[in-house]
């Protein structure tokens, strides 16, 4: 249904939307169902599709499946290359971007510069960048629920050893989609040359992944005395990071999960733990610490024992064990505390 509501929406000159049971078929339109057919269809419409192009599922944002469905028969981008701009290693774009330390949106200018490896954003457009962001070390989520616009991405990159994270949104639909499809054949293009005898199927599992899983969890220290607060927990590949609010610019804490055969280990406890909202506990053990953490309801708590039993599972590579190096420890302004305190 999502799909035929947008092939409806392009209109009849375009694509045609017909149901098998409650319209009228003529013989010879099912005669051209069995010439053409989605095969090969198929091969007309996507028959150039770029390997950085993120192919929607049906869980993935409507805004992703969308823009699929458009750039195929809309805009036919997947025949005619020359309509791929997202392939030129450069794009320039003004994105409304989200206050560091408040909740405005501003219009940011932004310059994505595939061979200086670098996607800056200026305050005005004359002058020098307020930010320079590392291709190869970005990652993005396109249109995170919390964020409340469908045409949005989170930029998430790492800052003196703590990550950062940048909220954008265009509203255009088309925009935001070829932004984010840049960003992915940039990277595509500088893994490809980091690591030039690597198959390209192996460099695509790189390219950048929406979060494994976001949502509000409660956490307390390793103290029967200490007090359980709720906090929003997102986990990113192999950080589980957790922030005050959704939209936090950083974390207030970040949790490297390696694997299970190094200490790393997820263990259910059924009893109480003296806090009602706190109904569902588990404990994420660490070789530095264990982590207690507690759902509201059973089924978020199996959620999130999935996504991160997946990661204890998965092997860690050398890019995530540079990771885990980079995590370093945090300050506050009154006393040095550690990443991995029990704030």
């Amino acid at each position: 249904m999502r799909c035929a509501s947008i092939h409806r929406g392009m209109g009849a000159h375009i694509s045609k939307v017909k149901h098998l049971e409650l319209d009228r078929w003529e013989d010879s339109q099912v005669q051209r169902m069995k010439e053409v057919g989605n095969i090969a269809a198929k091969n007309k419409y996507e028959e150039r599709v770029p390997p950085c192009y993120r192919r929607p599922t049906k869980n993935d944002p409507q805004v992703l499946i969308e823009q699929w469905i458009r750039a195929k028969y809309e805009r036919e981008e997947f025949c005619q290359p020359d309509r791929q701009s997202y392939l030129s290693g450069s794009m320039v774009g003004f994105l409304m971007k989200r206050g560091k330390e408040d909740s405005r949106y501003q219009l940011r200018k932004f310059v994505l510069n595939e061979n200086e490896d670098s996607l800056k954003y200026h305050v005005k457009e004359n002058k020098e960048p307020k930010g320079v962001l590392k291709l190869s070390e970005l990652n993005v989520s396109f249109a995170p629920p919390k964020i409340g616009h469908m045409n949005s991405m989170q930029l998430t990159f790492m800052k003196d050893g703590s990550t950062r994270h940048i909220y954008v949104y265009h509203d255009d639909p088309e925009v935001i989609n070829c932004w984010y499809t840049a960003i992915r054949c940039a990277k595509l293009h500088l893994l490809q040359v980091a690591f030039p005898s690597s198959p390209q199927s192996d460099l695509i599992l790189r390219l950048p992944k929406d979060f494994a899983r976001e949502g509000w969890l409660w956490k307390t220290g390793p103290r029967p005395s200490d007090v359980h607060r709720r906090r929003w927990f997102t986990l990113d590949n192999r950080k589980l990071m957790y922030h005050d609010e959704p939209l936090d610019a950083y974390p207030k804490g970040e949790i490297f999960i390696g694997h299970e055969s190094n200490g790393y280990q997820i263990k259910v406890s059924n009893t109480g733990n003296g806090c009602k909202e706190a109904r569902f506990p588990f404990h994420l053990v660490t070789p530095e610490r264990t982590f207690c953490l507690a759902a509201t309801t059973h089924e978020d708590r199996a959620g999130w024992l999935s996504v991160i039993q997946q990661a204890l599972k998965r092997p860690v590579t050398p890019q995530d064990s540079t990771i885990e190096a980079t995590l370093v420890r945090k300050r506050t302004t009154s006393n040095s505390i550690s990443i991995f305190s029990g704030r």
